[in-house]
């Protein structure tokens, strides 16, 4: 199958990830991938993000770089159409985003099938975290793609019930979570606890705001276990300097690592070396790439019970979970994990061994990618 890949991502952050994998098993699978989006992508180093980009959208009223990305679509358009004429594809794969209609222009012009990949309701979120100017606006375009493409591939069940709301046919749905390569995390055993040794608590990704990261520091500067406590944060973004800042106003001192970005290739040793995976918060309707990293890779994983967190975990089978309004939830977590090895071995167990026994991985996901654009042909 010829499958040409439309995308409209600037940085290289999770979403970046998310394509290189996808485009890795669709082309092991033995089919021929055309990826088309922003010339600068490429280039961009991990983490990175299109600097000029950036520095618009800080010296800029937010309207006036809407409507930039507005008239975006006039050259993606165009490049997407250059690319469907050359290629002759089978069928468009997009990952949505706002203000970005290509995908749905160029299929119904060729007359292609259009698989629409959706992460989040983007407008909502951009609304909430970024500042969105023209917010009606890029709610009825990104509902009016919604409704265009042939599926939509929704990450998680609730983002699934947004696109019911959202008036978009349930025969149109299917919901395809991340997935892993778990090749990339061969099983080596972990080092038995001392009891002199810290317990080490990690985190990795890009560091935002809604992570709850700021909390977390708050409890390991105040709150004492029977076991020492270390605090690993392997990740850059926004949040990063208001972390460091916090980390200095609370003292924390050796109980605090800040490495930065790590390249991928290094993600399975660092998460070996994590005895308690956290995951803080989470967005209500995401499929957390971090979750499945820390599920392959064996760590006993601490995270929010919310429904679509529970569409990846289960409580005391996989993970411990804990209710997100309350505000010790968590560390309540954390001081039971740091206290009893063998139920983080337990976890960590579990949790590894739940990726094959559901197929989370980006070769399952090409699969049905596959399956569902034959269908829709």
């Amino acid at each position: 199958m010829k499958i040409l890949y439309s995308h409209r991502i600037g940085s290289r952050d999770g979403q970046a990830v998310h394509l290189e994998a996808m485009v890795a098993a669709l082309r092991a699978a033995g089919h021929a991938v055309l990826v088309t989006g922003p010339d600068g992508f490429a280039a961009t180093g991990r983490g990175g993000e299109n600097h000029l980009v950036s520095w618009l959208r800080r010296r800029l009223p937010a309207w006036i770089g809407e409507v930039a990305e507005l008239a975006y679509t006039v050259p993606a358009t165009w490049r997407l159409d250059r690319a469907a004429a050359s290629f002759r594809p089978d069928v468009i794969y997009e990952r949505a985003n706002l203000f970005h209609f290509a995908g749905a222009l160029v299929a119904w012009r060729r007359g292609l099938p259009l698989l629409l990949e959706v992460n989040a309701p983007l407008a909502e979120e951009r609304a909430r975290f970024g500042g969105l100017a023209l917010h009606r606006l890029a709610a009825a375009g990104e509902r009016w793609v919604w409704r265009r493409a042939s599926r939509v591939l929704p990450v998680t069940q609730v983002l699934a019930g947004r696109l019911r709301m959202a008036g978009v046919p349930e025969d149109r749905i299917a919901v395809t979570p991340n997935g892993i390569e778990p090749a990339d995390f061969p099983q080596t055993p972990r080092t038995p606890a001392t009891p002199d040794a810290p317990v080490v608590l990690g985190f990795i990704g890009f560091l935002r705001g809604w992570h709850g990261l700021d909390g977390v520091l708050r409890s390991l500067a105040r709150t004492g276990t029977s076991t020492p406590l270390v605090l690993h944060l392997a990740g850059d973004g926004p949040a990063g300097a208001g972390l460091q800042l916090l980390a200095g106003e609370l003292s924390l001192g050796g109980r605090l690592r800040l490495t930065g970005l790590v390249p991928r290739a290094a993600v399975p040793a660092l998460l070996a070396g994590f005895d308690i995976a956290l995951q803080p918060a989470a967005l209500a309707y995401a499929c957390p790439l971090k979750v499945l990293e820390y599920m392959a890779a064996g760590c006993a994983i601490v995270a929010p019970d919310q429904p679509n967190i529970r569409e990846l975990l289960t409580h005391e089978r996989t993970a411990l979970l804990f209710d997100p309004t309350d505000p010790d939830g968590a560390w309540q977590a954390v001081r039971r994990l740091a206290e009893d090895p063998a139920l983080r071995h337990r976890l960590g167990d579990a949790a590894r061994a739940e990726i094959p026994r559901r197929d989370l991985t980006w070769t399952a996901l090409a699969r049905r990618v596959v399956v569902l654009a034959d269908a829709a042909a």
